[in-house]
């Protein structure tokens, strides 16, 4: 089983971030909400990804890099399980101040539990 995150497990046209946020809301955690379209799109034949990481939210890059790095980790591990659908993950408030290490941590647990409920 690869685990890998190539150019396909990506959103790539703002066309598809726009139908996934406009879609309905799959999880909600005290970071992050996940999204994903009304109707499913016959191209993916397996879980895809799209960021969104605002500069109001998260001021420094390091950070906004940091999450989404993060994010992507733990999309790459669990992209076997996740259904095939597209999923845009947004950052909804303010990114609180904390080590980058305590900010992986508290980062990567919100979002395993999120991408456990998509499951």
């Amino acid at each position: 089983m690869r685990t890998d995150f190539p150019a396909s497990a990506r959103l790539h046209r703002p066309s598809e971030y726009a139908s996934a946020l406009k879609g309905r809301r799959i999880a909600r955690g005290a970071l992050f909400v996940v999204n994903t379209p009304r109707q499913a799109s016959a191209q993916t034949d397996s879980a895809r990804l799209g960021l969104i990481i605002p500069k109001r939210f998260a001021h420094k890059a390091v950070t906004r890099n940091t999450i989404k790095r993060v994010i992507r980790e733990a999309f790459r591990l669990q992209r076997p399980q996740l259904p095939h659908q597209d999923l845009v993950v947004r950052l909804h408030s303010k990114a609180p101040d904390l080590s980058l290490r305590q900010l992986r941590a508290l980062v990567r647990a919100e979002i395993d539990s999120l991408l456990h409920k998509v499951r």
